[in-house]
């Protein structure tokens, strides 16, 4: 059995939107739970098995995966035959996985270090910053690409486009980008899970 703790309007809006565009609504339980909220409303559900009490959490027959790069990742590897993913075995296996760690490892803390206004040259060396992200996804998208992999969208494209949902001021100013972000943001899955 696989149940998903989710909270409306947060990270874990990413994995049941992921779920969707995979086509395995019906093999995932969503339950919703409470979180504590940055304006410190909310709070901690003690049905919630992150340790953290955070969302997303996935639980298969006892396991808990927290983190939604690890979720997505385990999901491809349990539905092999799920839409918009990069199964083991594939081609573009290895450059679907590269941009879900990539998001977890460096996407993530460069957005809240830009959002906090936080540098620090330690942070700018490891993580490097906004410019580089925006020439990251540029780079992906050039000669007409519309999705991160040449073969089409998948749930990478959906966790890198994620933060700009929450943070349109924060999109790099480049056109490939920009259309490319929009396409996601306009996907049947995208508009239902918000």
């Amino acid at each position: 059995m696989l149940t998903l703790f989710h909270s409306p309007l947060s990270r874990s809006t990413t994995v049941v939107t992921a779920i969707e565009e995979m086509g395995i609504a019906d093999k995932v339980d969503i339950r919703l739970t409470s979180i504590r909220r940055s304006d410190g409303t909310g709070g901690a559900d003690p049905e919630n098995p992150h340790p953290e009490g955070k969302v997303p959490v996935l639980v298969h027959d006892g396991a808990v995966i927290t983190e939604r790069p690890a979720i997505l990742t385990y999901l491809s590897d349990i539905f092999p035959e799920a839409a918009a993913i990069r199964p083991v075995g594939h081609a573009e296996r290895g450059p679907f996985l590269s941009w879900l760690a990539y998001y977890g490892g460096v996407v993530e803390p460069v957005m809240v270090c830009a959002a906090a206004e936080v540098t620090h040259p330690i942070v700018t060396a490891s993580f490097r910053g906004m410019p580089e992200l925006g020439a990251r996804l540029a780079a992906a998208l050039a000669d007409g690409r519309e999705y991160l992999l040449e073969g089409g969208f998948t749930t990478a494209d959906l966790i890198m486009a994620s933060p700009f949902f929450w943070m349109r001021d924060f999109l790099p100013d480049d056109p490939k980008v920009v259309a490319w972000c929009d396409r996601i943001a306009a996907r049947p899955a995208v508009m239902a899970a918000a």
